[in-house]
């Protein structure tokens, strides 16, 4: 069997460039299937392994993204929650198909210098952090002197850090307007009150109930951990003397709860009451009935967090930019 010593010499018997035999074997960069099967097949017969660490030394790069959680607003909260779920999967997807890994960390800020330990680590080439939480100030600091960072999150006008996430506002009210569209006259929203994101929710749900002339939004405040909103829901529903006929929630995981809290109240999910959720979540679709959902389509957004992490990385200056969300209706309105 042929000896190769190194990356040039497997190259010269793959008939490619460098750069092309890295790209096929560390599965970064644009190489066609082709290409990619034959170098593998010949990698594999001559027991050939590239060295990665060595090619990280010689280009400074971890070929790892750390992907920060912050919980500040919510300690009861776990990466187990099915939207972290989701995204940071989507996120692991897309990182991989550049070469990428991912470091996840779950992080219940104690001061401002959280972020520090993973950028002065050395461990990753970039960070996306998943959601402002209460640390919007933080990451506003930080973004003025840590460039290889984006943030899935909402937008404010006049803020530095790089965000991607829907236009929570027009989400909020899209939810509003499709429950008046069903014919809900006493509408409230469940969820976290405040925030960049949730906030905005709220926000967009209240614009569309006072543009449509009807009775204000009823708020009916949650923990985001689901057997805590749950518990906040069904009592502050059981001490109402008429339960709204439908019920924005500020997620897809607090609309699961609000519709629990209805059926042990002995209110029929959508008959006596309807409920749009928020986020686009899978398991929406497999619940009893089927969760309608604002869906902030975050395979995509995943994507364009990678990629515009990517480009930072190398060096480019990169805009926020907001997905359009769209109404999913299934059987819960």
């Amino acid at each position: 069997m042929v000896s190769v010593k190194n990356l040039k010499e497997f190259a010269e018997l793959a008939g490619v460039s460098t750069a092309t035999a890295s790209r096929a074997l560390t599965g970064s960069g644009r190489v066609s299937d082709e290409t990619r099967k034959r170098i593998a097949v010949l990698a594999e017969k001559l027991g050939y392994q590239p060295n990665i660490a060595a090619r990280n030394l010689r280009t400074q790069r971890t070929m790892t993204i750390g992907v920060l959680v912050p919980l500040g607003h919510e300690a009861l909260q776990h990466l187990s929650d099915p939207f972290f779920n989701t995204m940071t999967g989507f996120l692991a997807d897309a990182f991989a198909e550049y070469g990428y890994d991912m470091l996840l960390s779950r992080v219940l800020p104690r001061n401002d210098r959280w972020m520090d330990r993973f950028i002065g680590s050395g461990r990753v080439d970039g960070i996306v952090v998943v959601g402002q939480s209460d640390q919007f100030h933080v990451i506003e600091t930080i973004s003025r002197r840590y460039e290889p960072m984006v943030v899935w999150g909402g937008y404010s006008p006049g803020q530095h850090h790089c965000s991607i996430g829907s236009d929570n506002r027009l989400g909020g009210r899209l939810a509003a307007m499709h429950l008046i569209d069903r014919g809900c006259r006493r509408i409230a929203y469940a969820g976290p009150l405040e925030g960049s994101e949730f906030g905005e929710r709220l926000d967009g749900a209240r614009r569309a109930l006072l543009e449509a002339g009807a009775t204000p939004l009823v708020e009916l405040r949650t923990h985001f951990e689901p057997d805590a909103a749950y518990a906040d829901v069904r009592e502050q529903l059981g001490n109402m003397a008429q339960i709204p006929d439908g019920i924005v929630a500020g997620s897809d995981v607090t609309a699961i709860s609000v519709i629990r809290a209805l059926r042990d109240l002995g209110q029929r999910v959508p008959d006596d009451v309807r409920v749009i959720g928020y986020d686009g979540l899978p398991i929406g679709e497999h619940m009893s009935p089927p969760l309608s959902t604002i869906d902030q389509q975050l395979r995509h957004g995943a994507q364009l967090l990678t990629q515009t992490l990517l480009r930072r990385i190398a060096g480019e200056a990169t805009r926020s930019s907001q997905i359009e969300p769209h109404v999913i209706v299934r059987g819960s309105t």
